[in-house]
């Protein structure tokens, strides 16, 4: 067989596929890629932006519904140690002479008879001397029968933000990967 005997129409080779995409496609096809991608991010994000909304928001909310109720519970028993120390520190227990008239049955007695008055389970208001309270209330925790409540002092910066639960690695880290998606995205612009 020669060369000659080939037959070579220039018809049977195509360079170029049928089904190859022009060049505007692919770089389209590129765009949807990136585009999906961060589609699928901010998804992610406001799902998780959700869960934080239904489930850890009320729960932290009911621990500090709860802490400030116990706290309102230990102020009102102190104030009432302290209105109760004061009722005790004002009462004196005087007693009342009183005479009994003679009867018919009784003989007269040359002596007065003492009755002391019984107390009386109504609640007085009284009107509180502060420097009585104050003075009341040490003597009661010297005593060691008072708790006093320790007053909260600071002692550094608050640990509240969102630095303080992630952690300044994972911010670096998170600084890197968006420099990175920047370069990306501007060298897929360019090579289009």
């Amino acid at each position: 067989m020669a060369f000659e005997d080939l037959d070579l129409d220039d018809n049977d080779f195509d360079l170029e596929p049928e089904d190859s995409p022009s060049p505007e496609e692919s770089g389209n096809r590129t765009f949807y890629i990136v585009a999906a991608a961060i589609g699928g991010v901010m998804l992610l994000s406001l799902i998780c932006l959700a869960l934080y909304a239904l489930v850890y928001a009320p729960q932290r909310r009911n621990d500090q519904a709860t802490q400030v109720a116990a706290i309102n519970a230990q102020n009102t028993q102190v104030a009432q140690a302290a209105i109760e120390t004061g009722l005790a520190a004002q009462f004196t227990n005087t007693p009342t002479l009183t005479s009994i008239p003679p009867t018919a049955t009784s003989s007269p007695s040359p002596s007065p008879t003492l009755i002391v008055a019984p107390a009386t389970d109504v609640l007085v208001t009284p009107t509180i001397d502060r420097t009585a309270t104050v003075s009341a209330l040490l003597t009661e925790a010297a005593a060691g029968r008072l708790t006093p409540t320790p007053t909260p002092s600071p002692s550094a910066l608050p640990d509240t933000g969102f630095v303080e639960d992630v952690g300044i690695p994972a911010m670096v880290g998170l600084a890197l990967v968006l420099v990175v998606v920047i370069f990306l995205t501007r060298r897929l612009r360019t090579a289009n």
